[in-house]
């Protein structure tokens, strides 16, 4: 079992980007003492007045901290990229990291994007396919020529060859049924999301697992990103960390509304129960038992755990991330 750490790069309204730096390279650099396998970063634009830094230029910057941990964005938003700039941009990262880049990507859901980008959303999935396409081309020949409904490559080539042979692995988010299968058909893995409870997720499994057989693909892995939190106690757990993820997640659920958002209209139920069989909270004993219901319910082998929230204090972040590194070592 491979434990990834999902480094979390929004912050409260306020904050000073540049300020909080030290504490993101503290929590790097416990995942990799504490012998994570993995770490991941998110990747939006125009989420304001949540302060983020963009994912590229950070992950670059922090590769000094990672070590032999795979590193990679969960998730470029592909759609909004034309593929010569994502070919060249993981390329790199994958010649910076000596391999061990792993290109996480997803269709995207906000319409501010999309619009500030002059993307039309609903042709946000065939865009992705022709996307993966054409970056797997530029990765692996010489020279690309290339006509498609959305892109053209005049007979060029890539100024920089990924260190991988072939071009780093593409994992592809998915939550909707057609967006799980052509994860399957196009992914090297499914990235599993974080916000469906477990039942929904036990379903798209199954989804998955069946186009994989239709399609005749293996993935490399089977990775499941989840908010997880170790507390100092079962008792006391989802009280330590219920503020800084009703922060997050109300401010997700606010993005474009015109009035105060409340757990009904965010949620449709209270905010407890969106969490129940949704996120991984707990004491350590109880945190290691979900995670194996987790694995034998869904058979993932890749738990990728975002640990911090705008406003959890540094301590209690870094007490779940050596508290996970314990459990999977």
């Amino acid at each position: 079992m491979k434990v990834g750490f999902f480094l979390n790069t929004q912050f409260e309204e306020g904050e000073s980007l540049h300020a909080r730096l030290p504490d993101m390279v503290e929590q790097v650099r416990t995942a990799r003492y504490s012998g994570f396998h993995s770490v991941w970063f998110p990747d939006h634009y125009l989420i304001g007045p949540i302060r983020m830094p963009q994912p590229v230029p950070l992950m670059a910057w922090l590769l000094r901290e990672t070590g032999e941990m795979v590193v990679g964005p969960n998730i470029r938003i592909l759609a909004l990229l034309n593929p010569v700039q994502a070919a060249e941009e993981a390329a790199t990262l994958d010649i910076l990291s000596g391999g061990k880049y792993i290109f996480g990507v997803g269709l995207g859901y906000r319409e501010v994007e999309f619009s500030a980008f002059n993307v039309p959303i609903n042709e946000r999935g065939a865009r992705f396919a022709e996307c993966i396409g054409v970056m797997r081309r530029l990765w692996r020949e010489d020279k690309v020529e290339h006509r498609g409904k959305y892109y053209t490559v005049d007979n060029a080539g890539i100024s920089a060859k990924p260190y991988t042979p072939g071009g780093p692995p593409v994992y592809v988010a998915a939550l909707a049924e057609p967006a799980i299968k052509r994860a399957a058909r196009l992914g090297d893995a499914w990235l599993a999301v974080n916000t469906t409870d477990l039942k929904t997720t036990q379903k798209h499994m199954a989804i998955y697992r069946a186009a994989l057989k239709e399609y005749g693909r293996t993935p490399r892995e089977f990775p499941l990103t989840r908010e997880c939190y170790v507390g100092t106690s079962h008792k006391t757990a989802f009280e330590e960390c219920r503020a800084a993820l009703h922060y997050k997640y109300s401010a997700y659920a606010a993005w474009g509304a015109s009035r105060p958002v409340t757990d009904q209209d965010a949620f449709g139920m209270s905010f407890e129960d969106f969490c129940r069989d949704r996120f991984i909270i707990g004491d350590a004993v109880s945190v290691k038992e979900e995670v194996a219901k987790y694995a034998e319910l869904l058979g993932v082998d890749h738990f990728i755990m975002r640990c911090q929230w705008p406003g959890l204090p540094q301590e209690r972040v870094l007490h779940t991330i050596r508290a996970l590194g314990t459990m999977f070592a």
